[in-house]
């Protein structure tokens, strides 16, 4: 395949993954820029949020080999890497029988990733860093493209942060909000639905593993890095170092792959600003999100509004549902006094739920639906 039949292919598989997964846009775009550019992503976040979901539709869009494991505290070795070679340890070789196992995957999902015990983690390490696995005596390159994990938490002891440090790219997977329950709804039914009939086809286009190796080796060549570029990346980078977040200069340089990648999926010959966004998903710490967020989003809003023939990534929400959350939310508003105090602390949050929504609405629609709630926050408050 071509690199513009392989980029049209991917958001093919992007725009069929945002129309199974509600609100995940995010999720979705950087599983691709994972696998475009190499490197490792974990989601994170409470369980029923469909981290698991995304990552094995995901994996079904990509004709690779696939290894999935959930692991527990009690998961051995061999569960993973293979068991161990009997007729070579009669001959007194020590190796394991990796066919169908993680170190002969290209595509890996590890649910509950930092559950696992000392001895798979530091296997682990060095597939995830070096592709390198050590069976017995012999060091083995593995065909290793991409490794995602799942996890409820992220992980604090000294041992399992090493392993989370190699996985560049942090994305929070969290409940969708009031205004998505409908359209939750609707999704869920069908995708039930199409599953008890045994109907669940998503039709992706064909992709395999060497369309996506034959982009990660050329990457660097076919996207360009200006060095106006790298003044705002350097700017951003000790920025973030300068408010506690951990940014080390490993994962500095990784993160040009992946600005690489998006620029490709969008057609681009060369990285801008908009690009950093990825950096959004560089917290080491749920704490940090926040943080992250102060400092990367401004830069990439003022990119968008001085380049307004800059085409912006899709919204992650249907506008109509937020409109038609706020007539409903004012109606039960008039008639306060037949709501309790949980119920209107509910509708206030809500409220400003809907606000931050509507900011990232870019039409003219968007301030008038915050003034319209600013006017309702404040009658309440005058009462």
């Amino acid at each position: 395949m071509s690199y513009q039949e392989i980029a049209s292919a991917l958001s093919t598989i992007e725009k069929k993954l945002n129309d199974i997964f509600l609100s995940k846009r995010d999720a979705i775009r950087l599983a691709l820029i994972a696998a475009l550019a190499g490197e490792h992503m974990v989601l994170v976040g409470p369980p029923g949020t469909a981290k698991s979901a995304l990552i094995r539709t995901f994996a079904k869009a990509i004709d690779a080999k696939y290894f999935e494991y959930l692991l527990t505290r009690f998961s051995e070795p061999n569960e993973l890497f293979g068991p161990i070679d009997i007729q070579a340890f009669r001959g007194g070789e020590y190796q394991r029988v990796t066919t169908g196992m993680l170190p002969e995957a290209e595509i890996v999902f590890l649910d509950e990733a930092f559950k696992a015990n000392s001895a798979i983690l530091n296997t682990l390490l060095s597939i995830l860093n070096e592709r390198q696995f050590h069976n017995g005596q012999k060091r083995i390159n593995v065909p290793l493209i991409s490794v995602f994990a799942a996890s409820n938490e992220v992980p604090t002891s000294e041992d399992l942060r090493a392993v989370f440090d190699r996985f560049l790219l942090r994305v929070y997977s969290d409940h969708l909000e009031s205004h998505e329950f409908l359209e939750l709804i609707r999704r869920g039914l069908a995708y039930e639905n199409a599953r008890s009939k045994g109907e669940l086809n998503h039709d992706f286009p064909s992709i395999t593993a060497t369309d996506l190796r034959h982009v990660q080796q050329n990457l660097m060549s076919i996207v360009k890095i200006p060095e106006a570029f790298f003044t705002s990346y350097k700017n951003m980078c000790f920025q973030l170092r300068s408010e506690g977040i951990s940014l080390s200069d490993r994962r500095v340089v990784r993160f040009l792959k992946l600005f690489a990648a998006n620029a490709f999926l969008e057609g681009r010959a060369e990285v801008d600003e908009r690009d950093l966004f990825i950096l959004e998903h560089s917290w080491n710490s749920i704490e940090q999100r926040t943080v992250v967020n102060d400092i990367v989003r401004p830069v990439v809003t003022h990119f968008y509004d001085t380049h307004p023939d800059a085409a912006r990534p899709g919204s992650a929400m249907r506008v109509e549902d937020l409109v038609t959350e706020l007539r409903l939310i004012d109606e039960r508003l008039r008639q306060r006094e037949q709501l309790s105090e949980l119920q209107m602390l509910t509708y206030l949050k809500n409220l400003n739920d809907l606000r931050t929504s509507f900011m990232q609405v870019h039409t003219e629609l968007g301030p008038q639906m915050i003034q319209r709630i600013d006017t309702i926050l404040e009658s309440i408050l005058e009462n």
